[in-house]
């Protein structure tokens, strides 16, 4: 039997996502707090609820892709009453494993949850090719999951958080890092071109393409966001100050992280004045 799914949140990820779905035959109903975007879904055959609790009243599946935990909080408080015992949820976004754990008491009795936050942009969502992290017991929904992209089990119910939180800073302070070898490189003189080709080829080479991308849209916000999330979970100085240097730009917080990479490359980096030599006695 092909489950019934609600699909919770509709942003950049969300409606790739829920349309991949929808185009592999699930039944699906959807909300997202801006309803226009629910309707785009519903014009290719979705049904669009009204409220959280709506949408999931009749699923045996609940997807939640949200912004952060208090979005996640917020929407499970409105669909809980109305969820239906054997139901999977699978909490796929960035919110970090205390936030699942959060959820897990917010949930009623026979609900199974899952995390199960991805790696990829809207790109790879598209495509159906994300990587998908997995807590928990995935047994009842990887094949459901395999229609969004490659499951990979991590364990306990959290772990998958934890791995997405290690993995994504990662890459966020790399792509900063890379930003400000780029400013160094162009206070020093070294040509740009050449710069960047150096840095492809260099152990930062992931990082680099990441911050050079014109084909994703992972917003600086939700990259700060994420930082901020891993940095009150353990002392982390150096994320500290990356998470600094994305939240520099408040303009920037909608536009894609490669955007603020260019951003901090342009403001250059800050010669170090040495210090006045004494004067001789």
């Amino acid at each position: 039997m092909t489950p019934k799914i609600a699909f919770l949140g509709l942003g950049g990820m969300g409606a790739p996502m829920a349309t991949r779905l929808l185009a592999a035959g699930h039944p699906l109903t959807v909300w997202n707090r801006t309803p226009a975007k629910a309707q785009v879904l519903a014009a290719l055959g979705a049904v669009a609820a009204a409220t959280p609790g709506d949408a999931v009243r009749e699923a045996d599946v609940v997807i939640s892709m949200l912004a952060d935990p208090a979005a996640v909080t917020a929407v499970a408080d409105s669909a809980a009453p109305q969820l239906r015992p054997g139901a999977h949820w699978l909490e796929m976004s960035t919110i970090g494993p205390e936030a699942v754990r959060d959820l897990t008491d917010r949930l009623p009795d026979g609900v199974t949850l899952l995390d199960a936050p991805v790696m990829g942009s809207v790109d790879k969502a598209a495509a159906g090719e994300l990587g998908i992290l997995v807590g928990g017991d995935a047994d009842g929904v990887e094949e459901l999951l395999g229609d969004l992209g490659t499951v990979t089990r991590c364990g306990a119910l959290g772990s998958a958080a934890a791995l997405k939180l290690v993995l994504n800073t990662a890459v966020i302070g790399g792509v900063v890092v890379v930003a400000e070898a780029l400013a160094l490189a162009d206070s020093l003189g070294v040509p740009a071109a050449t710069a960047e080709h150096a840095l492809l080829g260099s152990a930062l080479g992931g990082a680099a393409r990441r911050a050079f991308a014109t084909d994703a849209a992972f917003a600086t916000g939700l990259a700060a966001k994420d930082v901020g999330l891993a940095t009150s979970a353990a002392r982390l100085p150096v994320l500290a100050a990356v998470r600094d240097r994305l939240t520099a730009h408040p303009d920037l917080a909608p536009q894609d992280l490669a955007l603020a990479a260019e951003r901090i490359r342009g403001g250059g980096a800050e010669p170090v004045v040495p210090p006045p030599r004494p004067f001789p006695l």
